[in-house]
């Protein structure tokens, strides 16, 4: 991992609410193409860190960079080098498939003619072509989800952050889903991920766990398991954030 290029670097990163401690002195570093973990109960920090490194909050204090910018002074230069999806929110229910699509690449700042070839590249890989005049509120959660993904990554971001994407769809979906991040990964795509799926965790190439604002754990689905002696992530993931679970 030494020698791979750095697209996410965090130093002694802080947050602060009054007095309440959101991010507690968090230090990490997210390789390129690397598909990173970041894991925690709710309320642990996560959706914090993660808008601090979308540009959309200030740390408190800190050393952070996102695909080589510096997230207190560069942070709209940060943002047209990333794409995010969110379970929550992602594309516009009463748009139809190409007008999301359209809307997204401008707001992205492409062109006409690179936003359309890009439609039919990504309606063709889905199998959606048929669709395109749909309305994403017609459309089954998993195409939701697959066709937001896409759309995330339709103008090439050197990072793209998943805040628990694959919450809600069918165990088939999910597999897919990965298949696609996967790709994603292997295209050069940094992939950071949130989620409450253990089976998850075990697909990313590196996981962190945070609990209470730290970062408790972090390293590969296999060294976390050899460390705690537990069978799966599962079994990491309560031991690490639950330890009285097991008192």
């Amino acid at each position: 991992m030494q020698n791979r290029t750095t697209d996410i670097e965090v130093k002694n990163l802080v947050k602060m609410f009054g007095n309440f401690v959101a991010n507690d002195n968090l230090n990490f570093e997210v390789y390129k193409g690397e598909i990173f973990g970041f894991l925690g109960a709710n309320g642990a920090g996560k959706t914090t860190t993660i808008r601090i490194l979308c540009g959309l909050s200030h740390p408190t204090s800190g050393e952070i960079t996102v695909a080589g910018f510096d997230a207190y002074k560069e942070t709209e230069k940060i943002k047209k080098n990333i794409g995010y999806m969110s379970q929550k929110f992602s594309l516009y229910e009463d748009l139809t498939i190409e007008e999301n699509i359209e809307l997204y690449g401008g707001f992205y700042g492409m062109s006409r003619k690179l936003i359309k070839k890009r439609t039919s590249e990504l309606l063709t890989k889905l199998n959606m072509e048929h669709a395109r005049k749909t309305l994403i509120g017609d459309l089954p959660l998993g195409w939701k989800q697959k066709l937001a993904f896409s759309v995330a990554i339709l103008h090439e971001p050197r990072i793209v952050f998943l805040d628990e994407p694959t919450g809600g769809v069918d165990p088939i979906t999910r597999r897919q889903f990965w298949d696609m991040i996967y790709e994603a990964s292997n295209n050069g795509i940094t992939v950071f991920v949130t989620t409450h799926y253990m089976d998850e965790a075990e697909y990313c190439d590196r996981v962190t766990i945070m609990v209470d604002g730290r970062i408790d754990a972090l390293d590969t689905p296999g060294k976390l398991k050899e460390k705690y002696k537990a069978k799966d992530m599962n079994e990491v993931f309560i031991k690490v954030a639950r330890p009285d679970f097991y008192q």
